[in-house]
């Protein structure tokens, strides 16, 4: 039986899809990252990309007069890929409610935060300025309204006194790299039931469930 197909989409230098990647070669995702696309030239994860062998393309936001016509040629460019699942690891564009419907219950985001708190951008700098001692990532499957699909998975990691914005999101971002790929694993062995705004994970380990849903250690 051939393993789901998985096509990422990237901006920056593709972390959380090394991470993905990693998974695959170890054989802990049921899955396979057959595609990956950036919506800039100079993204890195390109690189991790063809370093796997993984096929690649560039869609450049830039290149469009409109966000719907980006919209447009990136649907197309996915759809070329036959995905059976679509991850978004670090993809800094907002995506139309057309695109987003199009691909509906199988379109996964990752967040730098705990979602419901601090949606959008500079998570790590309003959770310093709020004081908060518990920071962390969301897995959450995509709708129209950014960062308020339903909620897939969480980790949580401490807010140490002496943190700056980059101690913490180093440590948010080594949760996310456990997150993702487990989130990822559960999407493709069939064990999410998506039932209106919350998600429901079957036949899951409890410890296993008990690690992304408490504090992760400091690295």
């Amino acid at each position: 039986m051939a393993l789901p197909r998985i096509t990422v989409l990237i901006s920056g230098r593709g972390s959380n899809l090394a991470a993905l990647l990693a998974a695959m070669d170890a054989g802990t995702l049921a899955g396979a990252v057959t595609t990956v696309i950036a919506n800039r030239a100079d993204a890195g994860g390109l690189a991790i990309a063809a370093a796997h062998g993984v096929a690649t393309q560039v869609v450049d936001h830039r290149t469009f007069p409109s966000r719907e016509d980006f919209d447009a040629a990136l649907a197309q460019a996915i759809d070329a890929s036959a995905p059976d699942l679509v991850v978004l690891a670090g993809f800094m564009r907002v995506l139309g409610g057309a695109f987003v419907r199009r691909f509906c219950g199988r379109l996964l985001n990752i967040h730098p935060s705990l979602l419901p708190a601090y949606p959008g951008l500079h998570t790590h700098r309003r959770a310093l300025a709020d004081g908060v001692r518990l920071h962390g990532c969301t897995v959450h499957f995509v709708t129209p309204d950014v960062d308020v699909g339903p909620i897939v998975g969480q980790a949580a990691v401490p807010v140490h006194d002496g943190d700056d914005e980059a101690t913490l999101a180093a440590r948010v971002l080594a949760a996310e790299h456990v997150l993702l790929p487990a989130v990822v694993r559960w999407y493709c062995s069939g064990r999410l039931d998506l039932d209106g705004r919350r998600v429901r994970i079957r036949d899951t380990d409890p410890g296993s469930h008990d690690v992304l849903f408490a504090p992760v250690p400091d690295p």
